[in-house]
């Protein structure tokens, strides 16, 4: 009776080796097909947000860097609405010295972006590189005057919208 219990345990054990191979073999699969969706997912939401922030970005550079003195409450007002955290303090400031030079000049400044790029992405947080053309005019100036300027804004998402938390001219 002996002889026959081993012969069963030997003939079993290679089918169990199976089994257990096979497994580990499901669990690695799994956990390597999960880890693929997680990058791919993870990439396709920075791609996203590099889209939707560009072009938030592209909105509020105009609406930041642009003034007219006739109306230039309204248009800082529109400024602010594009800024978060502490840059929108910063803008406020800003702005708030500027207000005076500009009415005193007749300044007028329109920002138009010529070009964009994302420089970094995550999900909640994208850098963006713009080329800014400012044409101005004031009573200062005969004509217009254009200044090409580079600036770097950060974006982030506040709820579902993307707002400018910095800018650093380049």
């Amino acid at each position: 009776m002996r002889g026959s219990d081993n012969a069963g345990r030997a003939s079993g054990a290679p089918g169990r080796r199976l089994v257990i191979v096979l497994s580990v073999a499901i669990v690695l699969f799994a956990g390597l097909a999960g880890a693929a969706w997680y990058g791919q997912h993870r990439a396709d939401q920075r791609d996203s947000a590099g889209r939707d922030s560009m072009a938030a970005a592209k909105t509020a550079a105009q609406a930041i860097f642009s003034y007219d003195y006739r109306t230039f409450d309204t248009s800082i007002a529109n400024g602010k609405t594009f800024a978060t955290g502490p840059f929108a303090k910063e803008y406020a400031q800003t702005t708030s010295t500027l207000k005076e030079a500009a009415q005193k000049e007749q300044a007028i400044v329109r920002a138009q972006v010529s070009a964009s790029g994302v420089i970094t992405a995550a999900p909640d947080r994208v850098e963006v590189l713009l080329y800014v053309n400012q044409y101005r005019r004031n009573v200062n100036i005969v004509g217009e005057k254009v200044d090409q300027n580079r600036v770097t804004l950060t974006m982030v998402r506040v709820g579902n919208d993307w707002r400018v938390s910095g800018a650093a001219a380049v």
